[in-house]
């Protein structure tokens, strides 16, 4: 019988997204080529039900089969949302020269951390869409599931890429069930995913520490005697 893919799964997918029948997104290189031939694409990998894709696309993935072609259409409301009117908004030009920015209908830049698109330059006002490119759009979905992830090194990257959007050093202890960090940064978003690492891997995390250095007591009782024979 063949394998059908549940929750949790954790695979490697190929994919082409299209809406309007224009190509969007891919990771199928021959397809990225043709919009730009410099492309470089990589693996997608993602835990199938766990939010890493938007939601029609996560939900098409359960009882697939790997190796076998589909294709998917999905609404706005399973994809980036309607268009919100409300995200159309009306900035005066002086806060972009301000920035060295100097808008022109059609730019697309990111403006408080949020992408946005102007859609015209009236006098001293430009009228800017802060919705996403693809809200209100319906997307079509061409995937193939290459293969199923079981090296759990490679599933804990995935979650790191698709979360964290880096993939960050880590150890596995087995017999403490423990995935040890090593970058202390990352203590207050680590502790904040710690629910999911022990869904997804049924490990605990921890930030690795170095051990601090012991005082060498007699150590600095001959560095105060060698500093007291150059005096």
């Amino acid at each position: 019988m063949t394998e059908k893919i549940q929750d949790k799964d954790f695979i490697e997918l190929e994919y082409l997204g299209k809406t309007n029948g224009q190509v969007f997104d891919t990771n199928i290189e021959s397809e990225a080529k043709k919009i730009n031939p410099e492309a470089k694409v990589q693996p997608l990998k993602v835990a199938a039900g766990q939010a890493m894709l938007v939601s029609g696309f996560d939900k098409a993935l359960k009882g697939k089969e790997i190796g076998k072609k589909y294709n998917i259409k999905i609404q706005p409301e399973e994809a980036y949302g309607k268009r919100n009117p409300q995200m159309v908004k009306m900035i005066p030009k002086k806060a972009f020269l301000d920035h060295k920015m100097d808008p022109v209908a059609g730019m697309t830049l990111t403006i408080d951390n949020a992408l946005a698109k102007i859609i015209s330059v009236s006098g001293g006002r430009v009228m800017t869409d802060f919705n996403h490119p693809l809200a209100g759009k319906e997307l079509e979905f061409d995937f193939t599931i290459k293969r199923k992830i079981t090296d759990i090194k490679e599933q804990i990257n995935a979650f790191q890429s698709a979360i964290l959007g880096k993939e960050f050093e880590f150890d596995i202890d087995k017999t403490a069930k423990k995935i040890i960090f090593k970058e202390p940064s990352l203590m207050h978003i680590l502790n904040s995913l710690r629910p999911k690492f022990q869904d997804l891997f049924g490990m605990d995390i921890e930030i690795f520490s170095k051990p601090e250095k012991k005082e060498n007591k007699i150590g600095k009782k001959e560095d105060k005697k060698s500093e007291d024979k150059v005096k």
